[in-house]
């Protein structure tokens, strides 16, 4: 029998995969992390554009797994930057060790499992293959990123950029004329500063998004000293919610409050900012009659913010609050008062096509140095689905989610064994705090790979109506809210040609149960052998 260069194989180096190959090692097993980029942070290490931020609490948006790394490192602001966020991960690297097992540049092409001898075969784009007993997709969920295909792309004689692959050399806009398509949260927080260097922007708006102020600035040291001193108890907390960190949800439904009560308990969630904004009342995002209200409420605040009474019309979205991802913001409206902004309504009139010198739709040509593409990606599939990974029988991933994302937990997928995703569709991922949902997965996986080991067995495999039944109950959850009712990226509907199904698993803590007990009834719903 044939023995693997690796117990694991992990592909991606963000953060699930560095927390992968610590787990891992520090259990004893071999692994081999490969990273398509020069460098290790995944998604804090592509997307570097103007204004790139977290839009979870820099204190919640950090590793748990070790108290001294809690408490040695410490956030200068309530919302990291890109840049801030990128050195706690090298930090975090250099102090475990973790750069010897990690080959950077290097694309993961094709995974093949082996049914004779139960292991994975990977192979690179530079013609390298490895073996391994397992193979873990630590890929993310925003790292494929999508440019639409629009006519004449490949003419236009200026400089393009795309917000989630963003150049290391820092784009000097000032003085130019730029176009940035995109409306989504990498625009919001690109769009203000961006907008202070240029001689003029146009921004080409299909959808507008809801987005609620951060009002981000240092951390008050009592702040941060009271958390430090409390974090196991605050992690808890966060780790028992329907997300996974600490939004405070109002028990009182808005549709048993009177109007002047909503008003008050808006204006304060409004004052605090963030995300918490949608924790104002228990029943915003399962029903419509609620929702309503917090939708007018922002799109008041959107008039009270932008001059023009167009353009704030223009700003302000018609769909449900919160059914797409709401965005956290710093002078977004606000910089639609400015001279050197234009609002172009795309979704009125299409782009035709770019030209050599711009964009054209509406029957006029619209005159640009440069073009930036805030258009999202490919979420929770894409990366996964450029590669060709094939498990029994030959079948490939693509032909197995032709229809869309089948799994068991958002973890494993029947007929392809000993291969895990973390975060994946059918987990809460994109949904909840992505640190506690990752390191969660992480320690699942890694106590499933130890338990195979103490049990002698090598194999482990989810079983089709295990998987079945996974996605039933996670479109059932869906259904009973307000999520499915918006194109969204949750449901892939801004891919031409994606299946529509939504992906993330609603609910935090009621996830971590169904996982903890498939473990108590002995790995219920897999095959091991």
């Amino acid at each position: 029998m044939t023995q693997p260069d690796f117990d694991a194989v992990v592909v991606g180096a963000g953060f699930a995969g560095l927390y992968l190959l610590h787990q891992l090692r520090s259990r004893g097993f071999s692994v081999r992390v490969y990273e398509a980029g020069s460098d290790i942070g995944g998604t804090w290490f592509w997307n570097r554009y103007p204004g790139a931020r977290c839009d979870v609490e820099s204190l919640e948006y950090s590793y748990q797994f070790s108290d001294a790394l809690q408490q040695e490192w410490d956030w200068s602001e309530k919302y990291a930057t890109q840049g801030e966020i990128l050195s706690y991960v090298n930090h975090v690297a250099e102090r475990f060790d973790l750069r010897r097992d990690i080959q950077l540049n290097t694309h993961v092409e094709q995974a093949i499992f082996n049914e004779d001898d139960d292991y994975w075969q990977v192979s690179t784009k530079d013609g390298d293959t490895v073996t391994a007993r397992f193979c873990i997709m630590a890929t993310g969920c925003l790292s494929s990123t999508n440019v639409p295909d629009i006519k004449g792309l490949e003419i236009f004689k200026g400089a393009t950029f795309h917000t989630g692959n963003w150049p290391h050399v820092e784009p000097d806009f000032e003085g130019k004329t730029v176009g940035i398509i995109g409306t989504g949260s990498s625009a919001i927080q690109s769009i203000p500063l961006v907008a202070e260097a240029a001689r003029h922007l146009h921004v080409f708006q299909r959808t507008p998004s809801y987005a609620i102020p951060a009002y981000n600035g240092p951390y008050d040291p009592a702040y941060v000293k009271d958390r430090k001193e409390n974090y196991a108890t605050y992690r808890e907390r966060a780790k028992n919610s329907r997300s996974g960190f600490l939004l405070s949800i109002n028990e009182e439904n808005a549709t048993d409050c009177n109007a002047e009560e909503q008003q008050r308990v808006y204006d304060e969630r409004w004052r605090r900012g963030g995300l918490t904004f949608l924790g104002a009342f228990n029943d915003l995002l399962t029903d419509k009659q609620a929702n309503d209200t917090a939708a007018d409420y922002v799109r008041a605040k959107i008039s009270d913010v932008v001059d023009d009474p167009e353009k704030a019309r223009l700003l302000s979205p018609d769909t449900v609050i919160g059914c797409k991802r709401v965005c956290v913001d710093t002078n977004y409206y606000q910089t639609y008062n400015r001279d050197n902004v234009t609002l172009h309504d795309v979704k009125t009139d299409p782009i035709e096509e770019i030209t050599e010198r711009g964009i054209r739709y509406g029957n006029r040509e619209i005159e640009l140095d440069e073009i930036i593409f805030a258009t999202g990606f490919d979420a929770m599939t894409g990366a996964l689905l450029k590669m060709d990974i094939r498990g029994r029988g030959g079948i490939s991933l693509r032909e197995k989610w032709r229809e869309g994302p089948k799994n068991y937990l958002g973890l494993a997928i029947a007929g392809f064994p000993n291969m895990f995703i973390v975060t994946g569709p059918g987990s809460p991922s994109v949904l909840a705090n992505m640190m506690p949902a990752i390191e969660h997965h992480v320690e699942w996986i890694a106590d499933c790979i130890d338990h195979l080991r103490t049990m002698k067995q090598r194999c482990i495999e989810a079983q089709p109506d295990a998987e079945e039944n996974w996605v039933r109950q996670t479109n059932e959850i869906a259904d009973r809210t307000l999520f499915p009712t918006c194109n969204s990226w949750y449901l892939g509907a801004n891919i031409p040609g994606k299946p529509r199904v939504f992906m993330p698993y609603l609910g935090f803590q009621r996830y971590l149960e169904e996982c903890e007990q498939v473990v108590a009834d002995g790995y219920a719903g897999f095959t091991l052998a």
